[in-house]
């Protein structure tokens, strides 16, 4: 026995030392992600787990290229799933399988969990059970660097075929979920896509998979793009305007029958099934319209005294479709994730935004209900106001307050825009928010979490006053409450706590990160997931924390809002709590409170942050030469706060 356990290691130590000295002969991977969940050692059970488990992976993978399975016991656990694109043939799947099992090793060396991907497959890897996790998080983008004709018709035709493919991928049994098709866009260009999701995920779930990736398109570069890619760690979707998969044959039908026999075999089975068939549909009729009632029984609980409206909160859809032109693409404000917004007049003048969610958009039942109970019974003057709702046969409508100047994302990533955004109205936009989910977190009736904080969830009025919205995935807590777990993780990668991303942990911390990650945005002026330096895309979070560690945290302000000295330490005090509430460590992230308190209070000292979540350059020595400069301007702060204080006044405003 000991010498088998010797040669057993020492075929495992080999087997290791192989995929090292293969790096050079490999291909580079299209994307890698190394989790943040700590390292494994040398020799450990885990790491013998794991060779084992990505050894074994392209020699079990099927025929339709999917592969999941775990190695060891609790801590010691491995868990790996492997997905090939649907096109692509087995040999050639099990080679792209070898090698993606061998390259991310390399690139996340000594990493419990990590994520890769190639053109023709992914591979996901961890120490925790993955395999019965609904984890829906985006994880890299790609995009044709030539611009749409007509983008604005491009995208409409796109979102149509991407709708219809996602139906047939989600309906595509257990062993393929996986669709691809063309449609014409404007000019007569032809637009190619294709959407795939792992094939264990039930048909609900992969639609909502893909339907939390098509709402990252407005985050996305490619958005406006010939061609562009989104891929996640459950599903995955691209578009070109050339042919870029393969038809995927059909599976060959059973053979006929030739005799009567099969055929009166076939009447005796078909008809009973018929009737079945007909007996539940009639019954999911019945059931559907008791649903129906039920679903507006609970949301009419509430009264006309909680919202502050002298109707009724249910409206009457001719009512909204009068007030909206019939829902014509003249009143269309955009297009979310669960489907567009229209602008609308109701007859006694008062101008309204209706979200319209599409029949088949992910958003059920319960995140409408959900919605409509959550948002009804919340007052703040930073929170969207919600008017009432609809709902006639599939039609699911919410109405709300209309808000002239669209969402923050629109000014803050437009060239010309954002020059309308000083720091007057970007402080005031910062403090506003905050102040929202405070409301949220602890001042209001209800403990709400909202999940999904975002810039293009930022709504400003005619004054720029900040209005927080979107609460169809907000989640409430009791007061005793302080985290819950979840395995249908929906949200938008980048503004996501890594606990929440990773492993389904959300807490009011959560939102803190979330807020953490806005706040450096409307500072620098670029988006988070595809932050420009120079030349080179990078993430705006190691890029943050590299210039506050390197004493150069000047070069993340917006060249837009350069001015006086005094100006710039105010934006520097604004990055210092950025950084506190994007810390990895949740304990370290402070409370909307005391973020509040923070900005209101100039003479309040900052702890020193430590590394942000997804931050990747652990190797960078610690430089204080910024901190120790900016704690030294504290007394002067303290002075400048005396006569000088925009930030504090429109913080307590």
């Amino acid at each position: 026995m000991p010498i088998q356990k010797w040669l057993l290691f020492l075929i495992l130590h080999i087997h290791l030392h192989g995929l090292i000295l293969a790096q050079a002969q490999l291909p580079d991977l299209l994307y890698s992600s190394c989790g943040g969940d700590g390292n494994y050692t040398e020799n450990s059970t885990y790491q013998n787990n794991l060779i084992s488990l990505l050894s074994s992976l392209s020699s079990n993978i099927d025929k339709y290229g999917f592969y999941n399975a775990s190695i060891g016991q609790n801590s010691d656990m491995a868990s790996a799933i492997v997905l090939c694109r649907g096109d692509v043939e087995l040999d050639e799947c099990r080679s792209c399988v070898n090698n993606i099992s061998q390259k991310l090793v390399q690139s996340c060396p000594n990493k419990k969990e990590a994520f890769g991907s190639y053109d023709e497959c992914t591979l996901h890897y961890s120490n925790q059970s993955i395999i019965d996790t609904r984890s829906f998080s985006t994880q890299f983008y790609m995009f044709n660097t030539g611009n749409a004709s007509k983008p604005e018709e491009f995208n409409e035709e796109l979102r149509k075929l991407l709708d219809s493919l996602r139906g047939v991928a989600a309906n595509g049994g257990p062993l393929r979920k996986y669709a691809s098709g063309n449609a014409t866009g404007p000019d007569f260009q032809t637009i190619y896509a294709l959407v795939q999701c792992t094939p264990d995920l039930s048909p609900r779930d992969c639609s909502d998979c893909l339907t939390t990736t098509f709402g990252d398109m407005p985050n996305c570069p490619c958005n406006g793009k010939r061609g562009g890619r989104i891929i996640g760690t459950r599903c995955n979707f691209r578009y070109e305007n050339s042919r870029f998969f393969e038809d995927v044959p059909l599976e060959a039908p059973p053979p006929s029958g030739k005799d009567d026999k099969t055929a009166r075999t076939v009447i005796i089975v078909v008809v009973p099934i018929a009737a079945i068939v007909i007996l539940i549909g009639c019954i999911s009729v019945i059931l559907m319209r008791r649903r129906k009632r039920k679903l507006v029984d609970e949301i009419q609980s509430i009264r006309g005294d909680d919202i502050s409206t002298t109707e009724s909160l249910q409206y009457d859809f001719s009512k909204i479709r009068a007030a909206t032109d019939n829902f014509s693409n003249a009143n269309k404000l955009g297009q979310g994730g669960f489907g567009p917004v229209y602008k609308g007049k109701l007859p006694n003048g008062q101008e309204v935004a209706v979200k319209r969610l599409s029949a088949d958009s992910g958003q059920g039942d319960l995140e409408f209900k959900n919605e409509v109970l959550l948002v009804a019974r919340l007052q703040h003057r930073n929170l969207v106001r919600l008017l009432g709702f609809c709902l006639d046969r599939t039609e699911r409508l919410l109405v709300y307050e209309f808000v002239p100047n669209a969402s923050l994302d629109q000014f803050l990533f437009d060239q010309v825009k954002r020059r309308q955004l000083d720091w007057e109205r970007r402080s005031k936009i910062i403090g506003g928010v905050a102040r929202g989910i405070l409301y949220l977190h602890e001042d209001s009736r209800l403990r709400i979490i909202h999940r999904d904080l975002k810039a293009s969830n930022v709504l400003l009025d005619a004054e720029m006053n900040p209005k927080i919205s979107d609460f169809g995935m907000a989640r409430l807590f009791t007061l005793d409450e302080t985290q819950g777990n979840t395995s249908r993780i929906v949200g938008t990668y980048g503004y996501m706590a890594p606990e929440y991303a990773m492993h389904g942990q959300f807490s009011v911390k959560s939102d803190v990160f979330s807020f953490g990650v806005l706040v450096l945005e409307i500072i620098i002026g670029q988006k988070n997931t595809c932050f420009r330096n120079g030349e080179s895309v990078e993430d705006l979070l190691s890029y943050a924390w590299t210039n506050w560690r390197e004493g150069t945290a000047t070069n993340l302000i917006d060249p837009m809002l350069k001015g006086s000295s005094g100006l710039v330490r105010d934006i520097m005090r604004y990055i210092h709590i950025a950084l506190l509430c994007v810390q990895d460590n949740v304990a370290d992230r402070p409370t909307m409170a005391a973020v509040v308190l923070m900005f209101s209070s100039l003479s309040l000292s900052l702890p020193v942050p430590s590394g942000p979540a997804y931050f990747s350059h652990s190797d960078i020595s610690p430089e204080i030469s910024l901190i120790q400069e900016y704690n030294s301007r504290s007394s002067e702060s303290r002075e400048l706060a005396k006569t000088k204080s925009i930030s504090s006044s429109r913080i307590q405003a």
